[in-house]
């Protein structure tokens, strides 16, 4: 039995969901932990592609509990949108829970989170403008909406006649916004709640049944390490925590009930909104990263920006998150490069810095100091074991693991389940990584 965490190592988009439908297939139950629909899942299945924003990419696995945490937010238009999408495909949505403690985004969280990062304007920090931003604030300020309330008509009822009035003097007064309908707002959202109600459940106590019964678990975040509200690149952050710790908060569980953790890493970098990019590449290299990774927001179709593996962070995620173990995606879009490059570290004003500096002013100075690696100048797409790797390529894998002091235990090599070398399974195998600082195997 295990109890897995599973994270973004660098601003988020690194593969999760493929990282995730993987070990799905070992999890018993798979529960999201944070965030909203300002993020998304891409999980390619045989010719079919799924793009999910809140329900775990566990869904896709007829026998596996999947769980949205109370510490996500839940916009129950989009929620509904994909259960019908998953049904229309056939796949049952009947093992679904959803927390009735979790907040719940409404219309007026979406005007205002636009509206506010238009009023920003050379300001931005590169909202999706769903809403969560907003949400999450409500949440904070105490006035939030939360599912429960959704199930109490009367409770809803009383509850947004209130809130709509207030927000609607924001929307008019602050942004110029026509006021929103407080019963047209309140039908709605009942409408909602009476086709969610099936799914809901205190779900704290439910992932507590759970580990008493010893059944295999697996924790899954929304964006990065690095776009965490508390430890990330702020203020171009998202508005939770997207790290390890953000598990137990999200989920209600105790840090004793965590066995592992895993980051997911792509084997270069991208970022997506504004905010300091040491290693970002604007010329034909980073123009190729972007095509040859498909490198547009699942959520939002945004052109991610591209620049080479930052070992700087990379040793930050290992440090803030406690990894035991990377998966490192997208190497095959590194197969064409003549060489490849590496940030081992920063120059900031004439110093030499190893480590990732708290202050976004002094990262938005860092400059990138590299190690030049050879490429390998041939496919990896159909490698399914290290040996089948080129030699350049096991080096540079090697070298990433060195830099971060943590073993790799997957490494994917395109879109597909079966393009993957697993090197450990983190759910079920022993707690070790075949590949490390020097290739050898490394008990934990």
């Amino acid at each position: 039995m295990a109890n897995v965490v599973v994270i973004g190592a660098q601003w988020g988009d690194e593969g999760k969901g493929k990282i995730t439908d993987l070990l799905s297939n070992s999890a018993d139950v798979v529960v999201r932990y944070q965030g909203g629909v300002n993020a998304g899942h891409t999980v390619v299945v045989k010719d079919q592609t799924f793009k999910l924003h809140l329900i775990p990419s566990g869904i896709l696995y007829p026998e596996t509990e999947c769980i949205i945490g109370c510490g996500t937010v839940i916009d129950p238009k989009v929620l509904i949108e994909e259960l019908d999408q998953l049904e229309k495909l056939n796949i049952s949505t009947a093992n679904l829970l959803i927390s009735e403690t979790a907040h719940v985004t409404m219309p007026y969280h979406r005007l205002i989170d636009l509206a506010s990062e238009e009023r920003r304007g050379s300001h931005k920090i590169g909202t999706t403008g769903r809403g969560i931003g907003p949400t999450y604030a409500d949440k904070s300020e105490r006035t939030g909406i939360r599912v429960i309330d959704l199930m109490n008509p009367d409770m809803l009822r009383k509850q947004l006649n209130w809130t709509v009035s207030y927000k609607n003097v924001i929307l008019e007064k602050l942004y110029n916004l026509p006021p929103l309908d407080p019963e047209a707002v309140i039908a709605e959202y009942l409408e909602y709640a009476e086709r969610l109600r099936p799914h809901v459940v205190d779900s704290s106590l439910k992932i507590y049944e759970s580990i008493r019964r010893k059944r295999n678990i697996l924790f899954e975040g929304a964006q990065g390490t690095l776009l965490d509200l508390d430890h990330g690149t702020y203020p171009y952050v998202t508005s939770s925590n997207p790290v390890a710790g953000g598990a137990c908060v999200g989920t209600g569980i105790g840090p004793t009930a965590i066995d592992r953790v895993i980051g997911v890493a792509k084997a270069y970098t991208t970022r997506v909104g504004e905010g300091p990019f040491p290693t970002e590449l604007h010329g034909d290299i980073g123009t190729q990263l972007c095509e040859r990774g498909a490198e547009f927001g699942t959520t939002t179709g945004r052109q991610r920006r591209c620049g080479w593996f930052d070992a700087v962070i990379g040793r930050y995620a290992v440090r803030i998150n406690g990894l035991d173990c990377l998966a490192i995606t997208k190497l095959d879009v590194l197969d064409e490069m003549e060489e490849i490059k590496v940030c081992v570290a920063y120059e900031i004003d004439g110093q030499h810095c190893e480590d990732f500096p708290s202050n976004s002013r002094v990262f938005a100075r860092c400059q990138p100091v590299y190690k030049t690696m050879p490429g390998w100048k041939r496919s990896t797409e159909d490698c399914r074991s290290l040996d089948d790797l080129p030699p350049q390529a096991l080096d540079y894998l090697k070298f990433l693991a060195e830099l971060m002091d943590v073993p790799i235990a997957i490494v994917s090599l395109g879109a597909s389940r079966d393009q993957t070398i697993i090197v450990e399974d983190p759910i079920h195998g022993p707690k070790r990584a075949l590949l490390y600082t020097n290739g050898t195997t490394v008990e934990g």
